[in-house]
């Protein structure tokens, strides 16, 4: 007999093969056993909401997502939970974005009813960032998103210059951004707190499940806190080695279809999965 009350997958390099697909038969036939046993299904992902409720069409309305690394908290399509950042803040980090020496730096920043870029900013980047924001609009100052709240952002740079970037950001502004990583040039700022653990806390607390009854899937630095806090943590084959000394085990390589490998083991009642 399992423990777990709620099931929180990463996406990219977890949940999905690096086509950015999954195995839609064998989740569903997951899904609708979880669904019996009255296990929650959560997606905790860096990426927008409206991009991941793309993936999940049919169930996006019963499910919970731990959007935007944990800045965003939707269940059942109801807001739980927003974070935001000052507009002092915001300008401050503009700031160092702006004047350090970050060598092929771009970004965007995100928001809950968009993400928005300033003009100019690399096309060829654009398109690949519009696979992971459906909503992406051009602005060319920070007065046209007034109105909306602003929770992160989302830095690409040279592998050589993320360590530099995120020790200035600690640096400079410990307290009110901290810096994330989930690999290849990828790094994203969020508002210190809210990340994708405090994400399951919260659903957590909503469901009354306890942390030791969370199992969890993750490849990357974005992942750590989920991974460190609950009680079945799953590191990727594929993830480095700092993320799986974080989690207390291992689940097969993304491309193997791994988070399903361990879900079907666990509704099974498999080691790790017995009391």
């Amino acid at each position: 007999m399992t423990v777990v009350k709620m099931v929180a997958v990463d996406k990219d390099g977890t949940f999905l093969d690096d086509q950015k697909q999954y195995n839609r038969a064998r989740f569903q036939a997951c899904y609708e056993e979880m669904k019996r046993r009255g296990i929650k299904f959560v997606v905790a992902s860096g990426n927008q909401y409206y991009q991941l409720k793309s993936f999940f069409p049919d169930i996006s309305s019963e499910i919970a997502f731990v959007a935007e690394n944990g800045a965003w908290i939707i269940d059942r399509d109801e807001e739980l939970f927003c974070g935001a950042f000052s507009r002092e803040d915001i300008d401050a980090v503009l700031d160092t974005l702006h004047n350090g020496h970050y060598p092929e730096l771009r970004y965007i920043l995100c928001g809950r009813e968009s993400a928005y870029y300033f003009e100019g900013l690399d096309e060829r980047w654009l398109v690949k960032m519009r696979h992971y924001c459906h909503r992406l609009k051009s602005i060319r100052s920070l007065d046209e998103v007034a109105d909306d709240k602003l929770f992160k952002f989302a830095l690409n740079l040279s592998d050589d210059y993320v360590e530099p970037l995120m020790a200035d950001i600690e640096r400079l502004h410990k307290g009110s951004a901290a810096a994330t990583s989930s690999g290849h040039g990828s790094v994203d700022l969020i508002v210190p707190g809210n990340h994708k653990g405090h994400g399951l806390d919260l659903l957590g607390k909503r469901w009354g499940i306890d942390r030791s009854e969370i199992l969890v899937f993750g490849d990357g630095g974005n992942d750590l806190e989920m991974l460190q806090q609950s009680g079945f943590s799953f590191a990727m084959a594929n993830a480095p080695q700092k993320v799986k000394e974080a989690a207390r085990f291992e689940a097969p390589n993304n491309n193997e279809e791994g988070v399903l490998q361990v879900i079907e083991q666990m509704l099974a009642g498999k080691p790790p999965f017995v009391i």
